[in-house]
C-alpha cells in the first residue's frame, strides 16, 4: 500500500512540474490579422489619451522620499512640467507621444491644443524646478532608470525637429536632459549586476533608450559606456528562459529587452550568432492575456504585448531568415491589445497610448528599412 501511495504522489508531482522550453506547445497555426498602421485616425485616437492625461493632476502617485514636512506639496508644485498622467514617468512619455504625433501629422485634430499644453509645461522655469527636485539629497535616484530613459527619448524626439515651438521645447528641456545623462554616466559603472525584471527598473530597456539618444545627439561618452555595460552584462548569456514569461505584472519582456539592446551594439553577424544561443525558443511566445483592465498592475500585460511587438519589429531586420515569423508574432501581440487601449479605465489609459505608439513607430521604421 505504501508503494502505491508513493507512486501516486510521484505521478502528481511530475504532472504538476513546470514545463521545460522543449515541452512548451508549438505556436498556434497562423490566422489573418488586421493590418494596423500609424495612420492619422489611429494617431488621433492615441493623441487624445495622452492629451487628456498630461494636464490631469489627480489621481497621482508621487513616489518621492520625504526629507521633512516641507517636501509635501501638490504634484503641480513639485513637478510643474511633468505632474500629470498619474506618475512622473508617464507624464514624460505622454509628452513624447504628443511630440511624435505632431511631427508625423502636423495637421492632426486638436493640434493647436496639443501645442498649447506642451508649451505651458515645457518652460525653462518649470524644467529648472524639475532639476532642483533631482538635485535633492533624498531624491537623487528618483525615477532611476525608467523615467531617466524617457527623458532621453523625449529629448531625442525633439532633437533636430525643424519647428519653432519644437526648438523652444528642446532648449527648455536641455538642463534636465543633461542632468539625466550625467546620472547615467555616474550610475552605470556602479551597477555590478543588471536588473532583469519585467517592470520599470529593467536595465536593458534603459540601455536601449540611452543608446538611441546617444547616437541621435552624438553623446559619444554615453554611447561607449552603454556598449561596454551591455557587453559586460549580456554577451555571455545563453538560453534565456522565455517560457517563464510573462510574470503577472510584466510590461517589459526580460528576454526580448536584452535582445533589443544587443541588436544595436553588435554587428548583424555577431547578433545572429548571439541570438541563436540566447533565445532559440522564441517561437513559444504568445500574446499575454489581461484578466482585469481596471487593475493598474494586471493591465501591465497590455503594455507587455506592445513592448514585445516593438522589440520584434526592431530585431527582425537583423534576422532575415526569421523576419517574416518575427513580424507576424509582433502583429499578433499588437492585435491582442490595440483595440483595448480605450478601455474606459484610467489604470491603462494614462500610459498605454505611448506603448502602442512606440510599437507602431517601430513597425513603420521596419517597413521603411
Amino acid at each position: 500500500m505504501k508503494y502505491f501511495t508513493a507512486l501516486f504522489t510521484l505521478l502528481i508531482i511530475l504532472g504538476c512540474s513546470p514545463k521545460t522550453p522543449q515541452e512548451m506547445p508549438s505556436p498556434a497555426p497562423r490566422q489573418d490579422i488586421p493590418e494596423v498602421r500609424l495612420a492619422k485616425e489611429e494617431a488621433s485616437r492615441l493623441s487624445q489619451l495622452a492629451l487628456e492625461c498630461i494636464g490631469r493632476e489627480y489621481p497621482n502617485k508621487l513616489g518621492q522620499v520625504l526629507g521633512d514636512s516641507s517636501y509635501l506639496g501638490q504634484p503641480s508644485e513639485l513637478h510643474p512640467a511633468f505632474y500629470g498622467c498619474f506618475d512622473w514617468h508617464s507624464a514624460v512619455h505622454g509628452h513624447w507621444s504628443l511630440v511624435r504625433i505632431l511631427k508625423t501629422f502636423p495637421d492632426i485634430p486638436r493640434a493647436e491644443e496639443i501645442r498649447n499644453k506642451i508649451s505651458r509645461n515645457l518652460t525653462p522655469e518649470h524644467i529648472e524646478k524639475e532639476v532642483a527636485f533631482f538635485d535633492d539629497e533624498h531624491n537623487k535616484n528618483y525615477e532611476r532608470t525608467y523615467g531617466w530613459a524617457w527623458v532621453l527619448k523625449l529629448a531625442e524626439e525633439l532633437n533636430g525637429w525643424d519647428d519653432p515651438q519644437g526648438r523652444q521645447w528642446r532648449e527648455a528641456l536641455r538642463p534636465l536632459e543633461n542632468l539625466v545623462v550625467q546620472k547615467f554616466i555616474e550610475f552605470l559603472p556602479k551597477l555590478t549586476y543588471p536588473i532583469r525584471v519585467g517592470e520599470h527598473t529593467n536595465t536593458a530597456f534603459a540601455l536601449t533608450f540611452a543608446w538611441d539618444y546617444a547616437v541621435a545627439v552624438e553623446k559619444w561618452e554615453l554611447k561607449q559606456l552603454v556598449e561596454f555595460r551591455a557587453r559586460d552584462f549580456y554577451y555571455k548569456d545563453k538560453g534565456c528562459p522565455v517560457s517563464w514569461e510573462p510574470s503577472g505584472f510584466d510590461f517589459l519582456s526580460p528576454c526580448l529587452e536584452e535582445a533589443d539592446i544587443m541588436s544595436r551594439i553588435l554587428s548583424r553577424e555577431e547578433f545572429q550568432n548571439w541570438f541563436t544561443g540566447f533565445l532559440p525558443n522564441w517561437k513559444v511566445l504568445q500574446p499575454a492575456e489581461v484578466s482585469d483592465r481596471t487593475d493598474g498592475k494586471l493591465v501591465h500585460l497590455d503594455g507587455l504585448n506592445f513592448s514585445r511587438a516593438w522589440v520584434l519589429y526592431s530585431i527582425a531586420p537583423k534576422l532575415p531568415g526569421q523576419k517574416e515569423e518575427l513580424t507576424y508574432l509582433a502583429a499578433q501581440h499588437m492585435a491582442k491589445s490595440l483595440p483595448q487601449i480605450t478601455s474606459g479605465d484610467y489604470a491603462g489609459e494614462h500610459w498605454l497610448a505611448t506603448f502602442a505608439l512606440y510599437a507602431l513607430s517601430s513597425k513603420e521604421k521596419l517597413e521603411k528599412s
